[in-house]
Order: C-alpha cells, then structure tokens, then sequence
C-alpha cells in the first residue's frame, strides 16, 4: 500500500510540473511558427526594419508576449532571410522551486 501511495504521489508531482511547463513550451512553438512564416513570406527584399514591424504584427495577432521585434537577430545567408531569437522562461513549479528554460530558435531550423 505504501509503493502504491509513493507512485502515485511521484505521479501527481509530475502531472503538475508538466501542467506548469507545457504553457511555455506552447509559446515557444507560437514564436517559431511566427517567425518560420515570416522568414519564408514576401520578404527577401524587405529591411531589418520591416521583418520586425511584421514580427510585431504578428506577434499582436498570436499574442505573443514574451519577445518583441527588438529581440530578433536578423540576417540573410544565401539571399534567404534566417530570423533567430533566444529568451529565458522562469517557470514557478512550488512555493520556493522554479525552473529556468533559455529557449532559442531560427527560421532555418
């Protein structure tokens, strides 16, 4: 009865942190798709300045909150445009437990 009691607590104390985690892991995957579609949109002759004013727009749509077009490092290789962005989440799992995620991606990856 006590194993049974011990899986069960191991069980609920996951389910928990995974509950608190997948929001982030969510955003993270909002702010790659936003910035896949923009770095494969219309924008090969368009300026650092514009890929992100159409981030920003973007961003407002999706409601994406955690970075802005500031945070993005833009570049061009090939004549295609590679838009990259890196940010930490702090993710509160217990009272005084927190968990720190730096996620990072690119329009090429």
């Amino acid at each position: 009865m006590i194993t049974l009691l011990l899986i069960v607590v191991v069980v609920v104390i996951g389910a928990i942190g995974g509950m608190k985690i997948a929001p982030a892991y969510l955003e993270f995957y909002s702010v790659k798709k936003a910035v896949t579609a923009i770095a494969r949109g219309d924008m090969r002759n368009a300026t650092v300045a514009d890929v992100r004013k159409a981030f920003d727009r973007r961003a407002q749509i999706d409601n994406i909150t955690v970075i802005g077009g500031p945070d993005l490092d833009i570049s061009k290789e090939g004549g295609d445009i590679v838009i990259s962005f890196a940010y930490p989440k702090k993710v509160e799992l217990f009272k005084n437990v927190s968990l720190l995620i730096e996620f990072s991606g690119s329009s090429n990856r």
